[in-house]
């Protein structure tokens, strides 16, 4: 019975480390995405810091990522800059991958 038990208790701190290792994950790829948007809207360093911030709140509003591409969109779009939806997904993708590589570095 004893083993049963560990066993339960190893795989749900599996389950939390991963889940621990998502959020990060997320955290850390919405900022890159932040920090290349701002490039872009040509943001001061003060704003840059700023509107990152604002984009890893915006992931908070909705599960998934919609809601941080809408943020994303909106913004380039007001400020004038030609970017579609699916360059921001395909930046997603590639902001992800950087994520998970800068965090295994990390480790």
């Amino acid at each position: 019975m004893t083993d049963f038990k560990d066993r339960e208790r190893a795989e749900e701190a599996k389950f939390a480390m991963d889940e621990e290792t998502a959020f990060k994950v997320a955290a850390r790829r919405n900022r890159l995405l932040g920090e290349w948007a701002a490039g872009l809207m040509d943001l001061t360093e003060e704003e840059t810091d700023a509107y990152k911030k604002a984009v890893v709140q915006a992931d908070f509003e909705e599960a998934g990522d919609e809601d941080v591409v809408r943020k994303l969109l909106g913004d380039l779009t007001a400020a004038e800059q030609d970017v579609s939806e699916a360059d921001i997904r395909a930046k997603l993708d590639e902001m992800t991958v950087e994520a998970k590589r800068q965090l295994m570095g990390d480790s």
